[in-house]
């Protein structure tokens, strides 16, 4: 099926409109009004739910090997995650994920 190019910017107008609608929904009619309590508490873990939801497919299934799971990110994503415990710094544990990675991926091959 070919899209003409209208429908596929039809198709990135609509998803944009939406999403500033998501957004603003929240933050726009908001306003300067106190969030309550419960709700700050909630939001304090976006975040980090959001990171390991974009980083486990990279590690379960990365593009690099077809889909199929290699010691060298299994290695990389436990060092992160020690890193992380120990140090309690996000960049030590990106910067110490990276570093295994690719001393596996250079030792691995």
């Amino acid at each position: 099926m070919t899209m003409s190019d209208g429908y596929v910017w039809g198709i990135i107008a609509g998803l944009g409109i939406g999403s500033f609608l998501i957004r603003f929904s929240f933050l726009g009619m908001i306003g300067s009004r106190q969030l309550p309590e419960w709700l700050l508490r909630h939001l304090r873990y976006a975040p980090v739910a959001v990171l390991p939801a974009l980083v486990a497919p990279l590690v379960l299934w990365p593009q690099a090997t077809g889909g199929e799971p290699d010691p060298a990110r299994l290695t990389a994503a436990a060092a992160t995650v020690l890193v992380g415990l120990l140090t309690r710094q996000v960049l030590f544990a990106i910067l110490g994920g990276a570093v295994v990675l690719y001393t596996m991926l250079w030792l691995v091959g």
